[in-house]
Parts: structure tokens; sequence; C-alpha cells
């Protein structure tokens, strides 16, 4: 989740194009080319307004609730912190009382939903880009688009071969070009922005035009030379392609296309631009649109408050179920909740939940990230699993065995891959990991001239990994439960600390990956804490201490 400070006057900072390859603004016109750069879906980003005063005191009104959900404290503390009154800071969220939504509110509720959607992406994803995409060949809309711009290159060949030639249509993307070319400029670019209108100036055109003087092949070639200006290196062999070709009409729609794929190039050369600056801001910036979003939509936190009442009641049964397993336990009293602990155990509920549902909305723009953690995660239990058992039945075979972790990760890793797929056969593939292990074991032991295992041996360990598929599995069960363990220490680790919790026993065959995603997880709930705190603590002060939260509504109806 940490972007690093970049660079942006620095000649070698790159960027990625459609293709993947580095594109490297190679003149300062380029490098300091900004949001005037930016192209259409990129367009939402201009209207991205971040708080720029470094005086407000967001960080403080923020960091109340994530100051107490990353911290051990005890239960009274807690009831403290969220019987306070919060709603007097600027950056807590104010309550909407039920309206109708009209259409004009839903588009704006939506606008704020993309521009929010964007501005995370941009900041947290730093293999973010945009790409140049065509539709598939044999597609319907491919072949519509093909057909239609067929027709229309055709009807300017026409147009241009008829004597005396027709310029009509060919004036009109010369105009056009001329504005791509212009919206590449930087505001201080005055010499080059003066030249471009000064050649490309229509009127002038025309007039050419009707006295048949117009020298569309020179037209087409200054602006071939401009493009070689402005483009990024990557450019260069198409601007080549571009001077060699003769056909004039061919030539303008060539250029269409390398304008395009500029356009790309710039608008991810500004995405990049963004970054840093929106990262050091995301924080304020998305509580305020999700506030706008509340506003807009009141029912905009239902899921969310279903996602911690459920945590809330898995908590209950977790403690009646301590208190009755406790014959001393006093049954009588009120069962304490930390809010701290309630909301760890939501997002530990992210770890396992099923994607077809909805997921919370504070959690939206994170659901891909949460998903292939899920995803990664399953693999990982998988193969502490088959470790455990193989180590369990033949661990004085395989005790020898060099790099046999290793060896089983590169087996297994392939034949997991779209595991979470509704169509993946788990069986199957652990079947084939089965087999790939009794290959390794017996290869070992041939070398160290021992007698393999027997046919018994590995059908019975063939039949141990099979069974992992199971629901209710020991195995499975036991490493589930550890993965969960080292989870929620992890969580409960304050946010600036950067050391790992312990490693449970039975993952040490996957500790250095269970770490890592363990770290990105770690990150995405640290950060959903910081921005979406104050929903989370007026939540919670509903359902935790209705009694407070009562007393604090009639206190304000009183007041007005």
């Amino acid at each position: 989740m940490d972007v690093p400070e970049e660079d942006t006057n620095s000649p070698g900072w790159v960027f990625k194009s459609e293709g993947g390859e580095c594109v490297r603004p190679r003149r300062a016109l380029r490098r300091t080319a900004g949001v005037s750069g930016l192209v259409y879906c990129v367009n939402k980003v201009k209207g991205i307004r971040m708080p720029l005063n470094d005086d407000q005191n967001s960080d403080s009104d923020s960091s109340r609730l994530s100051e107490s959900t990353a911290s051990s404290s005890d239960s009274e503390y807690s009831r403290q912190s969220f019987n306070s009154d919060s709603s007097s800071k600027p950056s807590s969220p104010a309550s909407s009382p039920p309206k109708v939504i009209t259409f004009d509110e839903l588009m704006a509720a939506t606008r704020n939903l993309s521009n929010w959607t964007l501005a995370h992406e941009i900041a947290v994803n730093a293999n973010f880009c945009i790409k140049h995409e065509e539709y598939p060949q044999n597609s319907f809309a491919g072949t519509v688009k093909q057909i239609v711009h067929k027709a229309f290159w055709d009807h300017l060949e026409s147009e241009l071969n008829e004597d005396p030639p027709e310029y009509k249509h060919a004036i009109k993307l010369f105009e056009e070009i001329k504005e791509i070319l212009l919206s590449f400029l930087t505001p201080g670019a005055n010499r080059i922005h003066n030249q471009i209108c000064e050649v490309l100036d229509t009127d002038l055109i025309r007039q050419q035009a009707e006295h048949n003087a117009v020298d569309i092949p020179g037209l087409a070639n200054y602006v071939i030379n401009t493009m070689g200006k402005l483009c990024a290196p990557i450019r260069d062999n198409d601007i080549k392609q571009l001077k060699a070709t003769d056909n004039i009409v061919e030539l303008l729609r060539q250029i269409f296309h390398v304008l395009d794929l500029m356009k790309v190039d710039m608008a991810n050369y500004t995405i990049k631009s963004l970054r840093p600056y929106l990262w050091h801001n995301l924080v304020d910036y998305e509580r305020t649109k999700f506030q706008e979003i509340l506003e807009e939509t009141p029912s905009a936190l239902n899921l969310t408050t279903e996602w911690i009442k459920e945590s809330i009641q898995d908590e209950l049964s977790s403690i009646s179920d301590e208190s009755s397993s406790s014959p001393g336990a006093d049954s009588s009293s009120k069962p304490i909740i930390s809010p701290t602990l309630v909301l760890n155990n939501g997002y530990l509920k992210l770890l396992q939940w099923d994607y077809c549902k909805t997921i919370p909305e504070t959690l939206i723009t994170d659901e891909v990230r949460l998903q292939e953690l899920r995803e990664k995660l399953n693999q990982l239990k998988v193969i502490a699993c088959v470790s455990l058992i193989t180590n369990n039945m033949v661990g004085a075979a395989i005790v020898d065995v060099p790099d046999f972790a290793d060896q089983l990760k590169r087996i297994s890793l392939p034949l997991l891959e779209g595991m979470n797929k509704k169509s993946f056969d788990l069986k199957e593939a652990l079947n084939a990991i089965g087999v790939q292990i009794c290959s390794i074991v017996n290869k070992s032991l041939s070398e160290r001239g021992l007698p393999t295992l027997s046919e018994e041996m590995q059908s019975n360990l063939m039949g141990q990994i099979a069974h992992i598929v199971e629901k209710n599995n020991p195995v499975s069960s036991l490493i589930d439960k550890r993965i969960q363990l080292f989870m929620r220490s992890l969580l409960a680790l304050p946010s600036f600390q950067k050391c790992m919790p312990t490693m449970p026993g039975g993952l040490s065959v996957i500790q250095t990956e269970i770490e890592f995603l363990g770290s990105q997880y770690a990150s995405i709930v640290n950060f959903n804490k910081k921005v979406y705190g104050p929903f989370y603590a007026n939540i919670l002060r509903k359902l935790l201490f209705p009694e407070a939260a009562m007393e604090k509504t009639e206190a304000e109806t009183s007041s007005n």
C-alpha cells in the first residue's frame, strides 16, 4: 500500500504504456504536462478536489477510532471512546434524515462513487494504467466499427480525387488534429502553441481550398513532425512509419491512430504525476467523497451496518460459549464487548467472504484486492495441509530431501491456479499433487539406496491429501484456525509496528508467502480504519451502547 515519492523532474522517470513498455517523456515540455493533457476517461480525475491546507486537524479526527482499534485497550477505555461526542468534529459523518432520492441526486452520487473509486485505485495500485483497447476483430462491435470507418475513409478518398478536389471533410480532420495537438501542451508552451494555430489555421485553409491551393501533404508532414516533438520515445517507430506512408488518406488514418496512442501515453503520465499527491491527501478525500455519497443516498451504510452487526453476534456467541464452559462465570451480567475486537473480527470475515454477495460499502474500493488475498490464502492453506500430512505420514523419508518445501510449492501452485472458480476440480488437483509428492519421495529414496514407499503407503498418503477437500477435514480446519490466528495477531499489532507476530506451528512451509500477504492485508485494513473510522464509530456506538446513543439523540432533539 505504501506508494513511494516519485521525482517528476527526473529525466529517467518512466511509466507503463498500454503494451507494458516503458514510456519516458523525454523533453521538459512532456515532463511538465499536467492535467491539461489528460484525456477521455481520465477527465474524471481533473475534477478531484483535494484539501490543500496542512493545518486541518483531520488526521486527529480520522485516527480517533483507528487508534482505539489498533490497540488492545480495555473495554472501559473503549466505552469512553465510543460514548464521546464525535459529531462536532468536522470529519465525523453527519446523520441524514430519510428522503426521496431524485434522478439528479442519484447521478451525482454515481459521479462521486466513480471519482472516489478511481482516485483510490490510482493511489494504492502502482500498476494502474489506461490501456488502448481495440474491439475483437470478429466481434459485432468491431465489425460495425470497421465498416463505418472504411465508409468514411473511402468517402474522403473519393472527395480528394474529384476534379477539383473537395476539401470539406479533410479540413475538419485537420481542425480535430489541431485540437488534439494543443491538448498535449502545457499552459507555458506559447511558441509551439502559436505555431500550431498559425499552420493549422482552418480559416486560412478554407480560403486556400476555395482557390484549389491547399497543400494537404505539406500540412500532414507538419503534423507528423509536431507529433514527433510531443510524443514519448516509445512512439518514434510509429512516427517513422507515418513518414514512410505515401497515400494521403491512409496517412491521415494512421495519424489519428498514433494520436490515440499518444492520448493514452499522456493520460498514464498524468496518472503517475497525480499518484503522490493523491496518496498524501487520500484519507481526507475518500472520507469527504463517501460523506457526499451518504448525503445523497442515506442507505449507503446498510451493508456495512449488517457486517458489523454480524461480527457483534459472532462475538456474543463466542462469549456465551466460553461462559457456559466456565462453571464459575456470572451469566447474569451483561457481556462487555470491545469495539476493537468486533471490527477486527469483521475484517477477518473478509478473508472467507463469499464474493458472490455484495461487500460492505466502505470496502468496495478494495474488493478486488481482498478477493485476490482470499484466493492466494486458500492456495497457501492447501499447501500447508499437504505439507503437514506428508510430514506426519512419511516424515522420515523426506527429512533428507533438499528443498522439499520449495518443490512442494513449485508443483502445487500451478495445479491450484484458479481453485476458487466454480468449474475448478480441487479433488483432481489434489490427486495430481499426491502423485507428484510420491514421485519426489521415491526418487529421493532410490538415490540414497533406500526402499521406496509401498503401494499401501502411497495410497494412504494420496488418500489423506485428497480428503483435504472435505468440509470438516480436521487437518484443513486446524490450518485454517492457525492462519486466522496469525492474521488476528497481525491486526492486533499497532499500525506503526513493522515486525511480524510469531508464526503458528504448521505454517513454516508458507511463512514467507503468508507474511507477505499478511502485510498487504494489514495495510488495507489499517488504511480502511483511518478513512472510515468515524463512520464505524457511529455504527458501533449505536449497536454496542444504544442507551448512550439514545441519550445523545434526545439531547440533540431538545436543543433543536
